[in-house]
């Protein structure tokens, strides 16, 4: 590991503990910088309902730390949108947001949307799929943003059991991303959970980055910052444990396809030869091809984007 990691490691590293609720509600009053909380959503009435409850009760009512929950639904056939408006969250489907850009689909899609329909100088992102939720995951990756100035971005990072057996990073996590990261940005070799859905960044920092549509969301994110902004205004937080709903092995082949052309396009900036992965499924007649299409869109950074300077003038 690289000794510049190694210092990071040892100064932008922390627990959830180091920062105590209080102490992160005073610097939030003394900065009177605000907190957004996005969840991304589809079809996950399961759980957001829960999420949301559990941020307002303890984040909202109990003490004044977030100041808007955000549900965008990207397109829903359950309950989503009604459980996560019954829970107290402003719900938002992605189509209506910057209709004048057709949306398609993708997490990414989302994040780089919320930006349009938020106002926190602090924004928060939360997966919508996450069981047993502590607030914990909002509070302690918020905490360094509103209490050191010099922190830009920070991701949570966890133990993620499997069937059971402990566990750190995801299976894309271990197999894809940390390789990559390792190998050819090896400054973020640091990164517990680079993958992890639930991170924290400056407004300011997030409007000046370009969005991959899809799962490549994450990594692309970590590695622009890294150019942007520096390694010492990236941070990690343990907030304990994370549960949710795994994937099935053909869905993480198409995740981590997704990761792989991220990493390729900022490797090289050049275009893919085949932006396609295909799978194999058992079928009436033996094993049967599937090829799915490999996100190729990025969205350029929201500050380039006519609606948002308006939106800010406001």
């Amino acid at each position: 590991m690289l000794e510049e990691v190694e210092r990071w490691l040892s100064t932008r590293s922390w627990s959830a503990t180091d920062r105590p609720l209080h102490q992160i509600l005073a610097a939030k009053q003394r900065t009177g910088q605000s907190v957004s909380v996005v969840l991304p959503a589809l079809n996950e009435e399961e759980t957001v309902g829960d999420i949301v409850a559990v941020i307002r009760h303890d984040l909202m009512q109990q003490v004044p730390l977030v100041d808007e929950i955000v549900v965008v639904d990207s397109g829903s056939t359950d309950r989503t949108s009604e459980v996560a408006a019954a829970a107290g969250a402003t719900v938002v489907h992605r189509d209506a947001i910057l209709p004048r850009v057709p949306a398609v689909p993708g997490k990414g899609e989302v994040l780089w949307r919320s930006l349009l329909v938020t106002g926190g100088d602090i924004v928060c992102f939360i997966d919508a799929d996450l069981k047993e939720f502590s607030s914990d995951f909002v509070s302690g990756i918020v905490g360094p943003l509103l209490t050191n100035p010099e922190v830009d971005l920070v991701k949570g990072m966890y133990d993620r059991p499997l069937r059971g057996a402990a566990g750190q990073g995801g299976r894309v996590t271990e197999l894809m991303a940390r390789p990559l990261l390792n190998m050819h940005w090896p400054q973020l070799a640091g990164f517990v959970q680079p993958l992890g859905g639930e991170y924290a960044a400056r407004r300011s920092l997030l409007e000046q980055l370009p969005f991959p549509v899809g799962y490549g969301v994450e990594l692309g994110m970590l590695v622009d910052a890294l150019h942007l902004v520096g390694l010492d205004a990236l941070a990690q937080v343990d907030v304990g444990v994370r549960k949710h709903r795994h994937q099935d092995g053909q869905a993480l082949g198409r995740m981590s396809a997704a990761i792989y052309r991220t990493a390729q396009l900022r490797l090289a900036r050049g275009h893919l030869i085949r932006p396609a992965l295909t799978q194999f499924e058992r079928g009436e007649d033996g094993f049967e091809p599937r090829t799915y299409s490999v996100d190729t869109e990025e969205r350029p950074p929201m500050v380039e984007i006519a609606e948002y300077a308006t939106r800010k003038v406001a």
